[in-house]
């Protein structure tokens, strides 16, 4: 294998730094956080390096945490919702109740190019975006999950 001659990290950064999203670096960790705005809410994203393993993952966090009432229902969307997906899934937090969408790539002996990231990070807050209204009918009008999906599945 050869060695990169920039770390992941650092294309990592200079990716957002370069599409211009707003950043926090966690201190002593690889981990930037984001807020991202799309057309049904306002979310925090997580972008993380696995430097040795030569990962990038990048999570959309849900807005709402699900009531311990609604999780079966807001499962069996996200399930039905995970099952003809391509790129990325919806992950559940089943104690807490947090949702969160995941997209990563593994770039080992692959060159570090901005269409990795775009790639990965931009159809992760575009699957946020569109399925939240579903999330959100469950929770807060208490529609069947079947409903919900035909809704925004369209």
């Amino acid at each position: 294998m050869t060695e990169p001659t920039t770390t992941l990290y650092d294309a990592m950064v200079d990716f957002f730094k370069t599409d211009q999203w707003p950043y926090l670096a966690l201190e002593g960790s690889t981990v930037l956080t984001m807020n991202f705005e799309g057309q049904n809410a306002r979310w925090t994203c997580y972008a993380q390096v696995r430097e040795e393993q030569q990962q990038f993952i990048f999570y959309s966090l849900c807005p709402i945490t699900i009531p311990e009432d609604r999780r079966a229902d807001v499962l069996e969307f996200l399930t039905r919702t995970n099952y003809g997906l391509i790129i990325g899934n919806f992950e559940v937090e089943l104690e807490e109740g947090e949702v969160r969408y995941k997209t990563s790539f593994d770039c080992e002996d692959v060159p570090l190019t901005p269409a990795l990231f775009k790639n990965v990070v931009y159809p992760n807050v575009a699957m946020m975006d569109q399925y939240l209204p579903g999330i959100f009918s469950i929770v807060y009008a208490e529609d069947l999950p079947l409903e919900a999906l035909e809704e925004v599945a369209g």
